[in-house]
């Protein structure tokens, strides 16, 4: 009697369970049998929309989308369901009938590609439960725009997905994606895994904006534009905190940008977020960048295991105040960072881009708003070198409007160059050249309290291997040249 009432009580909870959203459902849902012809010839996303429509309908299920080409407009995504792009499918962007953008009221405050969402190859707004699974590939063929003034018909983002819950996406490659491969806004709960994205010559690769408790994991991400991106515009007339997010086990590439990047839309704040395990392959502007040009306060940020190739600017961060979101803020916050276990070679950029082929890391605060409390540990950097003594004696100009590291020009040290900063601390690091330097390893312009401790830097052709500028609080313990010589150091 006990036996049956267990074996009642499962199956009772079991049927239970493929009623609740979000838990897995047997039923399937192929477009075949809605009529896609996946011929790569007939325009099969109103197949693939009834089919998507069916599964929501039937509280959750999966669109099996079988392998061929799928040309299609803009597909409409609904919650609980998961779409299996099966290896050998490809969604294909059509190049016209894409869903036109939304009006936005708020479009000021941010370009048009972050105030649209809608005029996109598959877009959702407040969904849940939405799963991409197999190893096939969302292709915009070269269909989707980069720009500014969109045709009529024409979409600019791949996939695009506004206030979602609880999204995951494996296995699927997005090739040739325009503006955006992936933009998400206001979103919680998201986790890539096995992911591709395959545009080195359209634009941004992925953009996290307003949103938390993110997980880009075994991935790999290849953009022209910023690779991997966190941001907070204002796009949907309100902010969240971004929290909680993290990148590990990744390769990630920009052929033209930044690789890593925070803003530049920083209207919102983010907190605790690591970056983990991660191979860096090139970024013609910053490897690892953190811009706060908004107001945002970005803190407690971790860098851990990464190793940077072909990068101009290794490490970037910097405040600006161009204030563009309502009531136009002041200078934000750059805090509590650590980088640890980061070495940097052939650290030039891939591509010719307007600008020098390669910027010393630099942190450059604001004369407001010091950056405050940033750590290196175990760094180790292999700059290329061959700039004359005289560019020690160059001091860059303070921009606050903009936010490349162009910006700046030559900086003054071949290692480190910091400006407008606080509690700094280099710990068990080395900084070497490829071709001999005359400037110094470290330059330091109003700065408090900057720790070397177990440091080795190649020597400077010229004077000094360290210059503190109007700066104060410095401490050097246990550090010398690379072939063990006393750093020579000068204060001004």
């Amino acid at each position: 009697m006990r036996r049956r009432t267990t074996g009642a009580l499962i199956a009772l909870i079991t049927g239970a369970a493929l009623c609740v959203p979000g838990v897995a459902s047997a039923a399937t849902f192929n477009v075949k049998d809605y009529g896609a012809k996946g011929d790569g010839k007939a325009v099969d996303s109103t197949a693939i929309d009834k089919a998507i429509a069916a599964a929501s309908a039937a509280n959750g299920g999966t669109v099996e989308i079988p392998a061929g080409n799928y040309l299609s407009r803009s597909i409409h995504l609904k919650s609980n369901v998961t779409i299996n792009i099966q290896e050998g499918a490809r969604i294909i962007a059509s190049g016209s009938g894409i869903d036109a953008p939304e009006s936005n009221s708020n479009s000021k405050y941010q370009d048009f590609g972050h105030s649209h969402f809608r005029n996109a190859l598959l877009w959702g707004e407040n969904v849940e439960n939405i799963n991409f699974t197999g190893k096939g590939v969302i292709d915009g063929a070269n269909k989707l725009e980069t720009g500014e003034n969109i045709p009529a018909g024409k979409g600019d983002k791949m996939l695009s997905l506004k206030f979602c819950k609880n999204v995951n996406i494996s296995d699927v490659t997005f090739r040739e994606a325009g503006h955006f491969a992936i933009i998400v806004n206001g979103c919680d709960g998201m986790k890539l895994n096995r992911i591709k994205v395959d545009s080195p010559d359209d634009r941004d690769g992925i953009n996290f904006i307003n949103s938390s408790n993110i997980e880009l994991a075994d991935s790999t991400i290849i953009a022209s534009d910023d690779a991997v991106a966190f941001k907070s515009d204002y796009a949907t007339g309100k902010t969240f905190l971004s929290q909680n997010n993290v990148v590990r086990d990744s390769t990630i590439q920009s052929t033209e940008n930044n690789a890593i990047q925070f803003g530049s839309e920083t209207c919102g704040s983010f907190k605790n977020i690591k970056f983990l395990n991660l191979n860096v392959t090139g970024a013609s502007k910053a490897g690892l960048g953190i811009v706060s040009m908004d107001g945002a306060i970005i803190e407690d940020i971790t860098y851990e295991n990464i190793k940077l190739t072909k990068t101009a600017s290794p490490i970037f961060l910097h405040i600006g105040d161009r204030g563009r979101c309502p009531g136009s803020p002041k200078a934000g916050k750059i805090r509590n960072v650590s980088y640890k276990n980061i070495t940097g070679t052939n650290l030039t950029a891939p591509r010719d881009i307007p600008g020098d082929p390669e910027y010393a890391t630099t942190i450059n605060g604001h004369n407001n708003s010091d950056i405050e409390n940033i750590t290196f540990d175990n760094v180790k950097l292999t700059v290329p070198g061959g700039h004359k003594e005289s560019d020690a004696s160059k001091s860059p100009p303070e921009v606050t409007k903009e936010y490349p590291p162009r910006i700046f020009a030559v900086r003054p040290a071949f290692g480190f160059w910091l400006r407008h900063a606080a509690n700094i601390k280099f710990l068990n690091s080395e900084i070497q050249y490829d071709k001999a330097d005359g400037r110094p390893a470290f330059v330091t312009d109003d700065v408090q309290g900057v720790t070397l401790d177990g440091v080795k830097v190649e020597r400077s052709t010229g004077a000094n291997d360290v210059l503190w500028r109007k700066s104060s609080g410095q401490q050097i313990t246990n550090s010398s040249s690379t072939t063990g010589q006393a750093l020579r150091v000068k204060a001004s």
